[in-house]
């Protein structure tokens, strides 16, 4: 069962429409926003790395398929939507 993840970067709104749409899909067994335990510590060392306050935040969701067709809507899907919207997205292997 092929697992799904990715970084959306973008406001509230453009990480629930892009699960909402996700959840629309037939055959999709989980899409969920992965919380990050170290969202609210920031190393001010390397600002210059880091996303500033007045920019968009960073969701991580995961998404479960039951095969690779599915898989690859998924990806397809949630490019189109964060695009839609000017969010970034960033597939991953792991968070």
């Amino acid at each position: 069962m092929p697992m799904i993840r990715f970084r959306l970067t973008g406001n509230r709104a453009d990480a629930d429409a892009v699960m909402a749409a996700l959840h629309g899909i037939d055959h999709i067994e989980r899409v969920e926003e992965i919380d990050d335990l170290m969202s609210g510590m920031r190393e001010d060392s390397s600002s210059s790395e880091s996303v500033g306050d007045s920019e968009g935040q960073l969701y991580r969701i995961e998404v479960d398929t039951p095969n690779d067709q599915v898989a690859d809507l998924v990806r397809g899907s949630a490019e189109v939507i964060a695009h839609d919207r000017d969010a970034g997205i960033e597939f991953t292997d792991e968070f």
